[in-house]
C-alpha cells in the first residue's frame, strides 16, 4: 500500500486533489509512475453525470513508467516507458480469441473495479472506484498487464498520451476500418482529439481531398497544417452543400463527435458506394437517417476506437511519429497540472484547443 495523489470525484462537476491508498499490484497487474494523462469528453461525460459510481478516480489515457509488476506479467518491467490503453480486455473471450479485444464486454462487467472484481484505491478505509481499471487523474496508476503497451523511449509522455484513447480511434478509424487509399477523399465532421486523428492518419496515406468541418477557426487553421486540403467552418457554410460542391460526394465520412446532425452529414455527403465511420459515445441520442441513402450503396458502420488493437497499433503510431510522419505535436494545444483539472474541463465543455494532457513531474 502506498500514498498517492488524485483527482477524486465524490459528485457530479466537483472534484478535490487528495492523498489516496493504491494497493500494490495483484497478479496480471502493473503499477505505473504516470507523467502524463489525456482529457478526454468520455471523463467529461462520467465528471457531469449523474449516473457515475462515485467516489472514483477519473482517467483514462495516460502515460508514464513501470514502477512494479504483479505476479505473472511478462510484457512489461519496471523503468519501460508505456502508454495505458482505454479498454480493459479479458484475454479470454470470443472476440479476444479472434484479435478483437476492442468488442470484449469486460469492461461493462467490471464498471468502477478491476479485472477481479475488487479495487485497488480507498481512503481511510473506503473504497475508491476506478475507471476503465486505469483511474489515470492520479500520480500512480494499477492496471492490467493487457492495457499497458511499450512505446520507444524517445516518445514524449505527452505524446504518448495521446495514443491511450481519443486520437487513436481517429487513426484507426482511417487505417483499420476505413482503409483509405492513395487518392480516395475524405470528410471529418468535428476536429478534437478522435478528428484530428482522423485528419493525421488521411493525411499520411496520401489520400486525396481531406475536409475538416469544425467550428473553430483556430482548429481549421491546425487541420490544414497536418492534412486538411479543404476546411468547412459550420458556423459560416453548410458542410454538406459545400463538401459536395467541392468533392462531388468524398469516398469516407468521419463523424468525430457524436451528435445526431453531424451523423445526417457524415452520411449525406458520401458518393455512391461511399462509407461513413461513427464514432458514437453513451450519451449519443438517436440519429433520423435517410433509408433512401442506403440505395446509392453507402455504408454506415460504428468506430469503437478505431477498431485498435493496442500491441499491434500503437507502437505503430508511435514509430511514425518519431518518423515525423503523424504531427502529434500540432494536436497537443493545452497542458495542465491536475489542481487545474476543471480549467481543462472547461476549455474541452467550451470547445476550444484539440487535445490537453494533465502532466505530472517525476516523483510527484
Amino acid at each position: 500500500m502506498r500514498e498517492i495523489t488524485a483527482a477524486v470525484t465524490r459528485e457530479p462537476n466537483e472534484y478535490a486533489v487528495e492523498s489516496v491508498s493504491l494497493a500494490d499490484p495483484e497478479p496480471g497487474e502493473v503499477l505505473v509512475d504516470v507523467r502524463a494523462t489525456g482529457v478526454c469528453h468520455t471523463d467529461y461525460h462520467a465528471y457531469t453525470s449523474e449516473d457515475t459510481s462515485f467516489p472514483v478516480v477519473l482517467g483514462h489515457e495516460g502515460a508514464g513508467v513501470v514502477e512494479a509488476v504483479g505476479d505473472g506479467v511478462s510484457t512489461v518491467s519496471p523503468g519501460d516507458r508505456v502508454v495505458l490503453w482505454v479498454l480493459p480486455s479479458c484475454g479470454d473471450c470470443e472476440f479476444c480469441r479472434r484479435g478483437d479485444p476492442y468488442l470484449c464486454q469486460a469492461r461493462r462487467e467490471v464498471r468502477g473495479r478491476m479485472m477481479d472484481g475488487t479495487r485497488r484505491l480507498s481512503q481511510e478505509g473506503e473504497p475508491i472506484n476506478h475507471f476503465y481499471a486505469q483511474s489515470s487523474f492520479a500520480s500512480m496508476a494499477v492496471v492490467p498487464e493487457r492495457q499497458v503497451v511499450p512505446i520507444p523511449d524517445a516518445v514524449p509522455f505527452e505524446i504518448g498520451a495521446l495514443l491511450g484513447c481519443g486520437v487513436t480511434t481517429g487513426l484507426g478509424a482511417v487505417t483499420n476500418i476505413a482503409g483509405v487509399g492513395s487518392g480516395e477523399t475524405v470528410a471529418v465532421f468535428g476536429c478534437g482529439g478522435v478528428g484530428a486523428g482522423a485528419v493525421l492518419a488521411a493525411g499520411a496515406v496520401s489520400s486525396g481531398a481531406i475536409v475538416a468541418v469544425d467550428l473553430d477557426p483556430e482548429t481549421l487553421a491546425t487541420m490544414e497544417t497536418i492534412g486538411a486540403t479543404h476546411t468547412v467552418n459550420a458556423t459560416e457554410a453548410d458542410p454538406v452543400e459545400t463538401i459536395r460542391e467541392r468533392t462531388g460526394g468524398v469516398d469516407y465520412a468521419f463523424e468525430c463527435i457524436g451528435r445526431p446532425q453531424t451523423v445526417r452529414q457524415a452520411i449525406d455527403v458520401l458518393r455512391p458506394g461511399g462509407t461513413a465511420a461513427i464514432t458514437g459515445t453513451s450519451s449519443t441520442p438517436p440519429a433520423e437517417i435517410d433509408l433512401g441513402r442506403f440505395t446509392k450503396g453507402i455504408s454506415v458502420v460504428g468506430n469503437i476506437v478505431g477498431f485498435t488493437r493496442p500491441r499491434v497499433d500503437i507502437p505503430r503510431y508511435a514509430t511514425m511519429y518519431l518518423n515525423d510522419d503523424l504531427a502529434l505535436d500540432a494536436v497537443l494545444t493545452g497542458r495542465y497540472e491536475l489542481p487545474e483539472l476543471g480549467e481543462a474541463f472547461a476549455a474541452l465543455d467550451a470547445g476550444t484547443g484539440i487535445r490537453s494532457v494533465v502532466q505530472f513531474p517525476e516523483g510527484a
